[in-house]
């Protein structure tokens, strides 16, 4: 599956995770310090508040759940097929995406609820739609599964196994890409606030629109 991924896909994995570390950055330095591109701390916080017995706060990071698995649905929705295909609506996922992002900044530069959960529905939508298209071999909007396979290369390697250096490269990809999203997130962020979540709001935009144009153009030559 991974060396029937065209360059553009690698690109855009890597420019996504990028995204992602920027967004989950305004997730910890809002208002609320919390995740927004990742479940695991989430439903971590939910079993917190639901052994509190805290209602407004089950409340809360069910939502943020029920968010990002509503961004998937929606995801899985419009690609549909697991195979990689220019016909398929990648940029209209993205589109949707950026439109969810430029909504949710004023929204959590306000100290909003509703912002983080259309941020966490704009992740959901991103994830499912790369792991969609590359078999689940990309999971651009977390990382424990990435340093556990990079892990289990590694261990592989100083076992003498042959490991495939292309899963290697995937690795090091997303995680770099996230890392260095992350960065720039705080960076932005000492300047412009919660209001550097434009910046991948753009991005995202502008993928998705270049995508369609571009896909328009080669469907009239098929």
């Amino acid at each position: 599956m991974l060396r029937q991924l065209p360059r553009w896909a690698w690109i855009g994995g890597g420019l996504l995770a990028f995204i992602a570390g920027s967004i989950n950055t305004v997730g910890y330095l809002c208002f609320r310090h919390q995740p927004i591109t990742h479940l695991t701390g989430t439903s971590t916080e939910l079993g917190i508040a639901m052994a509190n017995l805290d209602a407004g706060e089950i409340l809360h990071w069910g939502l943020t759940i029920g968010s990002f698995l509503l961004g998937a649905v929606l995801s899985g929705f419009i690609v549909q097929q697991r195979t990689l295909q220019l016909g398929r609506r990648y940029g209209v996922v993205l589109m949707i995406e950026s439109v969810l992002l430029f909504i949710a900044t004023p929204l959590i530069h306000g100290a909003s609820d509703l912002g983080l959960y259309l941020a966490s529905m704009a992740c959901g939508l991103q994830n499912a739609m790369v792991s969609t298209y590359s078999g689940a071999t990309f999971r651009t909007t977390h990382l424990s599964g990435i340093f556990t396979d990079l892990g289990i290369y590694m261990g592989q390697r100083l076992r003498g196994l042959e490991v495939d250096r292309l899963r290697i490269q995937v690795c090091l990809l997303v995680a770099g890409h996230f890392i260095a999203g992350a960065m720039a997130g705080a960076l932005g962020f000492a300047v412009l606030q919660e209001r550097v979540l434009l910046v991948p709001a753009a991005l995202t935009g502008a993928v998705g629109l270049g995508y369609t144009i571009y896909r328009h153009r080669m469907m009239r030559t098929l």
